[in-house]
């Protein structure tokens, strides 16, 4: 089996010195698994929909293993909603990241029928205001980007594992580590859900 994972900051495992959820996840795997798995964390820092589209295909030609089962997850919006002042506006249009993740979906199938979304984590506005200068995020903007992804997985029939009203259930201030990525907690969280749902699904 071969999972790509593609994501931002919290697929990458910032906020956790064990590797975050996808580390998490992978341990698991490789610990479950009599055959060899390639799980690959192609979470980057900082990026949104725009810089997913962009790396794409050349990242997942180069992994992709003839005679593997392949899986593709993608976990991205918290850094599309962040507004930024000077603009007035978000970093990525919400139209503009629904039509993002459509296009995403549709390259991933090319190579699989199994494409897997990992809904957005919340974020503590007293936290991320100002993130940095002219920079910010806000819980209620974050929401609006996780429900319009939720609508485009449900209209592109992509299964979608909710992450942000599992972490408000769970007094989720105390499972960030500065406000907008989780902590080793919040990455536990995710890790559980996510593999909990593949499990479900017998994925792995």
């Amino acid at each position: 089996m071969q999972i790509l994972i593609f994501g931002a900051s919290n697929t990458y495992g910032v906020g956790d010195i064990e590797g975050g959820w996808s580390g998490k996840l992978r341990k698991f795997i490789e610990a479950k698994s009599m055959d060899r798995s390639y799980i690959y964390n192609l979470g980057i820092p900082g990026n949104t929909s725009e810089d997913l589209l962009r790396r794409f295909e050349s990242e997942t030609k180069e992994r992709i293993r003839e005679g593997h089962e392949t899986v593709i997850m993608f976990s991205v919006g918290s850094n599309d909603a962040q507004f930024q002042h000077a603009k007035n506006a978000t970093k990525i249009p919400i139209e503009k990241y629904k039509n993002n993740l459509e296009k995403l979906f549709k390259l991933a199938r090319k190579h699989t029928s199994k494409v897997y979304f990992v809904g957005i984590p919340p974020v503590d506005d007293l936290r991320s205001d100002p993130w940095k200068p002219g920079k910010s995020y806000k819980l209620e903007t974050v929401r609006n980007y996780n429900e319009a992804a939720k609508q485009v997985c449900g209209k592109s029939r992509v299964p979608f594992v909710e992450i942000l009203s599992q972490f408000e259930k769970n007094n989720y201030k105390k499972l960030l580590s500065d406000g907008i990525h989780a902590n080793s907690r919040g990455h536990e969280l995710i890790f559980k859900l996510v593999k909990n749902y593949l499990l479900k699904e017998k994925i792995i």
